[in-house]
């Protein structure tokens, strides 16, 4: 048996692979794949409109939200959200959590629009969240710009701060789908699907329809709009097919798991067997983040030097738990318990790191 703990892309839900393998050569009867399909076609159209409307209920939301489904990753939103959203004069605040928020406040400078940091934890090497205290927040921003989950550090917002009605912006790429969220005070949150929601390809875009309404469009090449593709359903060119099919099949499989509700119970206790694991090995393993901001999606810790992280990797590896080495930038070793990770895998790797002190510490 093999547990997969990668940071993405990573494990599916069998039931989805499963039911997309027995329709890939013939795709319900149609003689041919879906990948083969028109997208003008009435048949993946009604795939992409379900995917949409899933998702939609999935996070509680009514007509005033939509949900654009895009290319390019939360690499390609790090341009897209200041290019539209930010008029000439107008700043935006960032708080930086990590490697990618890191990415996401350059982007803003390179496409010319302007932002100031909110917050940072980098003077700490990025081990937690800041508190509402430590946030010098701007009531004039256009937005607040944050990342949810740092993939990389294994921080977490636990609980989106208090913007005093500037709308947020959130960068869900690592945490999409994987619990319910107060979307009160969003005006738009993106994500790749390649964690929770589906296989590389597909980054969802999920926004109020009166803040795209006022975006700009002046000097923004038409692709890159939200206009654009909010006007054409996303289907402004060809999308990406075969992932929004998958994100569809995911999306059925987290509402036959209980909903969002049902998935943050799920994941909750996959990462409560592995903190233990962590807070009772006597310090044997560290973890980087700070108890108070810590992942359920990436667990960061590290053993008491490299070449015992290194042999623990190693030696996981060769037990079926694959997928542990930490980010370089970081060390140690990092494991991604997305949605579609079995409970089993988890209490697997608590019993392997309990057995790997006793035989080290």
């Amino acid at each position: 048996m093999v547990y997969n703990f990668n940071p993405g892309p990573a494990v599916v839900p069998a039931a989805a692979l499963r039911e997309a393998a027995a329709n890939l050569v013939d795709f319900r009867g149609q003689g041919m794949s879906i990948v083969e399909m028109s997208h003008r076609g009435q048949v993946y159209e009604e795939i992409h409109q379900q995917a949409i409307d899933r998702c939609l209920r999935l996070y509680g939301l009514g007509p005033e939200f939509t949900v654009l489904l895009l290319q390019g990753g939360a690499s390609l939103q790090f341009a897209m959200v200041p290019m539209n959203l930010l008029r000439p004069g107008q700043s935006a605040d960032y708080i930086s959590t990590g490697h990618w928020s890191q990415k996401a406040v350059e982007e803003v400078g390179l496409v010319g629009r302007t932002c100031r940091l909110a917050g940072s934890s980098e003077a700490a090497d990025f081990s937690y969240i800041p508190a509402q205290a430590e946030l010098d927040l701007d009531a004039q921003a256009a937005y607040l710009h944050l990342t949810t989950n740092n993939t990389i550090y294994g921080t977490q917002f636990q609980a989106l701060p208090r913007s005093g009605g500037v709308p947020i912006v959130a960068d869900m790429s690592s945490d999409l789908l994987s619990r319910p969220l107060p979307w009160d005070g969003i005006g738009l949150a993106y994500g790749g699907a390649q964690k929770n929601a589906g296989i590389a390809g597909l980054t969802v875009v999920i926004a109020r329809r009166e803040w795209l309404d006022r975006a700009s469009v002046e000097g923004v090449p038409t692709v890159m709009r939200y206009a654009t593709h909010t006007k054409s359903n996303s289907l402004y060119n060809t999308p990406p097919v075969f992932a929004i099919y998958l994100f569809g099949l995911v999306l059925q499989w987290i509402e036959a798991e209980g909903g969002l509700a049902g998935i943050d119970a799920r994941n909750q206790h996959k990462a409560g067997l592995v903190y233990a694991a962590i807070d009772a090995s006597a310090g044997f393993y560290r973890g980087h983040a700070r108890p108070d901001s810590r992942s359920l999606m990436n667990l960061t810790f590290k053993l008491p030097d490299a070449a015992l992280d290194a042999r623990f990797c190693s030696q996981a590896e060769k037990a079926g738990l694959i997928g542990l080495k930490g980010h370089r930038s970081v060390g140690g070793v990092r494991a991604s318990l997305y949605n579609a990770l079995d409970p089993a895998g988890c209490q697997a790797l608590a019993e392997f790191m309990r057995d790997f002190a006793r035989q080290h510490a």
